[in-house]
């Protein structure tokens, strides 16, 4: 007699979570993506076995989003930290240990509502030059940070971007520099023109520090030695944070870079859609925030484009 199928639980033990947890983290392609969403996970589990015997559905995870509201967590915070349970539900659903009518619950939780709306930061083209003369000195790390605050604010990339952009990136298309099929957030693929400053800042640090190949940041020993490792993302943190407190900026971000790029793009007469493409945005509401506009319907674009005038 065929052994029969083990019913689907409404309560999951720590095994059963654990094992669902690796489901979802084989699961996800990014590295990021999956140091993202085990820590996300794991405070899960912390909260959901610190309850005895809670159901996992749709009112514990309800509840669990108060108590995120409750340690007054960003609503993007708590929007991944919920987005990680729905995978986790759909992963435990999908081995047999949980019902799908359960998980189906679990997936429409609602996120926490944004109140307001959040200020970007951009800087002027005047700051942006007091930035990158911070950092104009002639020794390693000098040319190497220069290099790396003229990627972010001529390329506009992502800090996990930057540090995983490799020399050989670097192609002639069209005669004109650009870093070629760049694998970015999502696993979506772009390429990116590189103007020619940005290309003598990177060509300044390579020749000094006789790289030739390879990974093209890299860490320098308390020697001054170029190491033939690169470094994180949090790096990348330090370096814009020094040079704009060193410059009398004060606090930003290297994103604020990455927007400061698209909205003087934009200021130089950029396309949006251009500009979408140089982002790598899929939506191009997201471009439109990183500009810090919204759509003019007084003196829209389109009321003088020639037809205004009438039949002649």
């Amino acid at each position: 007699m065929a052994e029969r199928a083990k019913k689907p639980k409404s309560v999951l033990k720590l095994p059963d979570l654990d094992y669902s947890k690796s489901a979802v983290l084989n699961s996800l392609p990014s590295l990021n993506s999956r140091r993202s969403y085990e820590h996300a996970i794991r405070d899960f589990i912390e909260w959901y076995c610190s309850e005895p015997r809670l159901a996992f559905n749709k009112t514990v995870v309800t509840r669990y989003r108060i108590a995120l509201e409750q340690r007054r967590y960003a609503p993007s915070t708590i929007k991944l930290r919920l987005a990680a349970v729905r995978r986790l539900a759909y992963e435990a659903s999908d081995c047999g240990l949980l019902s799908p009518d359960l998980a189906a619950g679990i997936r429409r939780v609602k996120g926490a509502k944004r109140l307001g709306v959040r200020i970007g930061n951009w800087l002027t083209v005047e700051q942006g030059k007091k930035l990158l003369a911070v950092q104009s000195g002639n020794q390693l790390r000098d040319l190497r940070n220069h290099a790396v605050l003229a990627m972010l604010l001529g390329c506009g990339l992502r800090r996990a971007e930057l540090v995983a952009v490799k020399i050989e990136d670097f192609e002639l298309r069209e005669e004109h520099w650009v870093l070629a099929d760049l694998i970015g957030k999502g696993r979506h693929m772009r390429t990116i023109p590189v103007p020619r400053w940005v290309k003598s800042a990177v060509d300044a640090w390579t020749s000094v520090a006789e790289l030739r190949d390879g990974v093209l940041f890299r860490a320098i020993s308390k020697t001054g030695k170029v190491q033939d490792r690169g470094f994180t993302p949090k790096v990348i943190w330090s370096i814009v944070r020094e040079a704009a407190m060193n410059c009398g900026i004060g606090v930003i971000a290297p994103h604020d870079l990455r927007r400061t790029c698209a909205r003087l793009c934009h200021q130089a007469g950029g396309e949006l859609e251009q500009i979408q493409f140089l982002l790598g945005h899929v939506s191009i509401q997201t471009t439109e925030r990183y500009l810090g506009c919204k759509q003019r319907l007084q003196n829209a674009v389109n009321d003088k484009i020639g037809f205004e005038a009438g039949p002649t």
